[in-house]
Formats: C-alpha cells, structure tokens, sequence
C-alpha cells in the first residue's frame, strides 16, 4: 500500500468563520493556524496547501491573559539609528484589532513561500460582520 499525496489541484477548499469574542489570543491563533495549514484533514500533506480559508469576526474583542494589555509589547524597527517604535498590545488592539489576530497567527505558519501562501487565506474583521457571505461559510468549532 502506497502512501498517497496531496495535489494542490485536487484539494476541495471549504470556508470557516470563528467568533474572537471572549477567545484568548494564543489558544485562537493555534487553532486558526491549524486549519490554515490543512493539518484538520485526513489527506494533509506537509509541502502542499491543503488548507481551507478562515475568516475571523470580532478580532476587537480577543482577549489577552494576565497583564498582557499593558506589558507586552509590539516592537518594529524601521532600519534606522534610533528607529526602534514600541506600542503595548492595549493601544495596538484599540488601534488596529485585526493587525493583532493576524501577527499572531502569521507566527505559527511555516517561514517560507508556503506559509505566506497559507496566510492570504486568512481573513480577519474587528467587527461581528464580514463580506463574504457569497462563500457560504460554516462556523468552525472551536
């Protein structure tokens, strides 16, 4: 008995929307990430796509353990001397709540083209509303 691989062209796509709300930020991440990369199905394969798209709603109200809110910090470098920016996570979720499921999420994704390819199927909305109602999504248990 051989064992059977994946094809990118082979693989039915399905369409999944997962409620934020109340969800702590690490433990959503895993389990998006985990549908992301295909990993929910019995014809995984590790160096093809095989997964499905995730749409996040209510990334606004994640929630973040401990003291997180006010500790932990969001650092990007802009290449220059003296170019270090730092926000905590409390200011970045009121600013730009989804920057902060889809940074989470990035992280957990394989570090190449295939993870890149794997997180534009990833839609995240602050808000408990989304536009792809076309798609028919089911809501994914989390």
């Amino acid at each position: 008995m051989a064992t059977q691989s994946a094809k990118a062209s082979e693989i039915d796509r399905k369409w999944y929307v997962v409620d934020a709300a109340g969800q702590p930020l690490g433990r959503l991440a895993s389990k998006v990430a985990h549908v992301l990369r295909g990993k929910h199905r019995p014809e995984y394969t590790p160096h093809v796509d095989t997964g499905d798209f995730v749409i996040v709603i209510n990334a606004a109200q994640v929630r973040l353990t401990g003291n997180k809110l006010a500790n932990k910090l969001y650092q990007r470098h802009s290449g220059y001397p003296g170019g270090l920016t730092s926000e905590s996570y409390g200011d970045l979720l009121q600013r730009k709540p989804s920057f902060v499921v889809e940074r989470a999420v990035k992280g957990m994704l394989p570090k190449n083209s295939l993870g890149r390819q794997m997180f534009r199927k990833l839609k995240v909305h602050a808000e408990g509303t989304h536009p792809h109602v076309a798609q028919q999504p089911e809501p994914f248990p989390l």
